[in-house]
């Protein structure tokens, strides 16, 4: 029996170390298991947090009012080309470029030889039909004497008459002539039709002057600069900006600092096809002569009316096949809204509208972000703006 017992501790004591390796292994496995469990569970959320998109927000830029600048170009307030009406050659010219010049003043003279010969061929043929005008009077003033002593017939006297007032009618359309050739001769005086400043002078003494001169052939210009007119092309979409008698700046390249008040004097009411943009006349003052006129300017507009205007990042606009777009955030959701684009300052984008101050854009929005998606924040700067 002892023996027996002494083989049961041995056997006990060999099983030992094994008994523990199996419970070393099993605590191994356990903790592994468990492991690994954790591991996927943290995968399983990090999968589902990246699922939904990261991004930031900013809060739409509040846009001060600005200026709206638009080449222009300067024009006389009035301008008259002067062409010949009638043909001779240049007589004598009395006023050259730059020249002052009143209303009515002598400009230049053309001598019209065959003019000159047309309206004495005129008179004489005037002379001639008064002469016959007033035989045929003294006659059919006789010829009616005599129809009362019944020496002629009533027949004869009537032709008498009839003679007498054709005779007269042939001296009127002949005085007609004459005063058609002399209104024509006046035209051989060059005068200038208001007061102003010869801009160009085109011909020079001996010069062969043809009648009907074709455009860009005229003699003299004259114009008036004492006041100027300022043409200037605004585009579509700030139309509603100009209103008649309101003011703007004009500044010019020769004249670098200097800068002089123009006021808006008539719209054309139209947009132009060529250049999309409305035809604009302002008025500016010149008695001081600075302004030049053909020359082109610059215009500014104050665009009182532009505050209020707002104002995004450029990443922050979607371009697509629907137009331009902004995500902007609602809870923990996107909402994809249409919006357009007034002007492009660089690091801003001014908005025409689609956006309130009080909404949150998505800045730099992922691709296929659609409206209804849901998004995680992990910047937003538009509460600190606002």
């Amino acid at each position: 029996m002892p023996n027996s017992m002494k083989s049961l501790r041995a056997r006990a004591r060999a099983r030992a170390p094994v008994l523990v390796v199996v419970l070393a292994a099993a605590g191994v496995i356990a903790v592994g298991l468990i492991s690994r469990r954790t591991q996927a569970q943290e995968l399983q959320a990090l999968a589902v947090a990246q699922a939904v998109p990261a991004v930031k927000t900013v809060a739409p830029t509040s846009l001060a009012a600005a200026e709206m600048e638009l080449p222009a170009r300067i024009e006389a307030w009035a301008r008259a080309p002067l062409n010949a009406r009638v043909s001779g050659y240049l007589k004598a010219w009395h006023a050259d470029i730059g020249a002052k010049v009143k209303a009515g003043q002598l400009l230049g003279e053309i001598e019209t030889p065959e003019l000159d010969q047309q309206l004495s061929q005129a008179r004489s043929e005037l002379t001639t039909a008064r002469s016959n005008a007033a035989l045929a009077a003294s006659t059919a003033q006789r010829w009616q004497a005599l129809l009362g002593s019944d020496s002629v017939s009533r027949q004869e006297v009537d032709e008498k008459v009839s003679d007498l007032a054709a005779k007269e009618s042939l001296a009127k359309g002949l005085q007609a002539n004459v005063d058609r050739v002399q209104a024509t001769k006046q035209y051989a005086r060059l005068v200038a039709p208001f007061d102003g400043v010869v801009t160009a002078r085109n011909t020079d003494i001996g010069a062969l002057v043809t009648a009907g001169s074709a455009p860009g052939q005229e003699l003299f210009v004259v114009s008036d600069i004492r006041r100027l007119r300022i043409y200037v092309t605004v585009p579509q979409r700030q139309v509603p900006r100009i209103r008649l008698g309101s003011e703007a700046i004009l500044a010019v390249p020769e004249r670098p600092g200097q800068l002089f008040k123009a006021r808006v004097e008539s719209r054309a009411q139209a947009i132009q096809a060529g250049t999309g943009g409305m035809l604009v006349q302002l008025v500016v003052d010149n008695a001081a002569g600075e302004l030049l006129p053909g020359s082109f300017a610059t215009v500014k507009f104050p665009q009182a009316g532009n505050a209020g205007r707002l104002g995004v990042p450029p990443g922050a606009l979607i371009y697509g096949k629907d137009g331009v777009r902004v995500a902007l955030l609602q809870g923990d959701r996107a909402v994809i809204k249409p919006v357009s684009i007034s002007r492009d300052l660089g690091s801003v984008v001014e908005l025409g509208g689609g956006i309130a101050p009080s909404d949150r854009v998505i800045d730099s929005p992922p691709d296929g972000l659609r409206s209804g998606d849901r998004v995680r924040v992990t910047s937003d700067t538009s509460k600190a703006s606002s």
